[in-house]
Formats: structure tokens, sequence, C-alpha cells
């Protein structure tokens, strides 16, 4: 078993079970990050253990506190894939469309993605994306800017205590157990432009 299979494992083993091919999954995102963040600026976390929890862990978990059932979920700056990736893996029901207006980011997330159906990716300015979606995640974007987008009245940021501080108030916070100081911030927008 890889190092990080066994550590994912490990940390998610209290907030529930993977499968084989979810996390076969998972580890094979996890191994086509570390190739291409050697030639390009993908994630600045490289460690090991923090890449799991911050990263995969963190993102399964929004997943977990989303509603049950099929959701059509944009991630708006979606990186290196988080939280988009990891939850199109554990939300398989769900369809996933990634965001990401940087155009070499947006490549590999395609590469990423190609054998998970249930995920796309639009390269593109958050902006200019049109249509309704279930609900917005995001992380490591300005979540002001995230909460004024109009794409869903319901959004999911993961964030820190400092960032939520400079919010709205959400409509549930939940502790994120990886990370000092980290939440997730559920909200409901009233007022979505058309």
């Amino acid at each position: 078993m890889s190092a990080f299979r066994d550590f994912l494992i490990r940390e998610w083993t209290p907030y529930g079970q993977l499968s084989e091919e979810q996390l076969s999954s998972l580890e094979l995102h996890y191994e086509l990050l570390v190739r291409w963040n050697q030639r390009m600026n993908l994630t600045r976390i490289r460690d090991l253990s923090e890449v799991v929890r911050l990263h995969y862990c963190e993102s399964m978990f929004l997943g977990l506190n989303l509603p049950k059932g099929r959701l059509d979920i944009v991630d708006v700056g979606s990186g290196a894939g988080f939280p988009g990736i990891p939850l199109a893996i554990v939300r398989p029901e769900s369809r996933v469309t990634m965001v990401e207006s940087n155009h070499r980011k947006a490549v590999f997330l395609r590469e990423a993605a190609r054998d998970l159906p249930n995920a796309t990716v639009m390269s593109s300015r958050a902006e200019d994306v049109s249509g309704k979606f279930d609900w917005l995640v995001s992380r490591a974007v300005v979540a002001n800017q995230v909460l004024e987008l109009g794409l869903s009245k319901r959004v999911a940021l993961l964030v820190t205590n400092s960032d939520l501080s400079q919010l709205p108030s959400p409509e549930r916070v939940v502790p994120v157990p990886w990370g000092a100081q980290r939440v997730l911030a559920l909200f409901h927008v009233e007022q979505s432009p058309c």
C-alpha cells in the first residue's frame, strides 16, 4: 500500500469509508499532482501529511456536509482540483463543474478529470460563467467575490476563522478537523443576479 493511500485511509476512517475505486482515483490524482507540480506551481503544500489533510480530507469533508442526493455543483477557482476532484470522487451521483481562469491549471484539471464522468472543466473567469447550480463551492479564493457571483443561492466555502470574520453571517459553520483555524461556512445567498 502506498504511503498516500495508507495515510488517507487513517485520516478519513473516522468520517467514512472509501471504496477501492475511490481510493484508486484519489491516488491517481495525487500522483498526477506530484508530477505536474514539479513543472508548474499547482500547490505550495508538498508534505504528504499536509497534502492529505488539507487538500483531500478537507475537500471530502465539504462533500459530507452537502445535502444527500444528486447535486449540480460548481467549484470556483479549482486550481489543482480542490475541492472539485475529491468532491467528484466521493459524490459520484453529483455533477461537478470546475472553473479555473489560469489556462495551464485548467489543462492540468482536464487531465486529472479525464476518467471522472461526473466532472467537467471550464477554462474561464467565474464572472463569465452562465447557468445556475445547486451549490457553489470554493477555497483559496476571495470569499466575498465568490458570494457575489450569483451562480447559486447555496454556497459552501472552506475558509479560515479570520476570513470568516470578514464575511456576512453564514447559515452554518462547521469546524474542519484538519488545519488550524479552518472552517466550512455554508451560506444561503438571498439576492442572486439573473
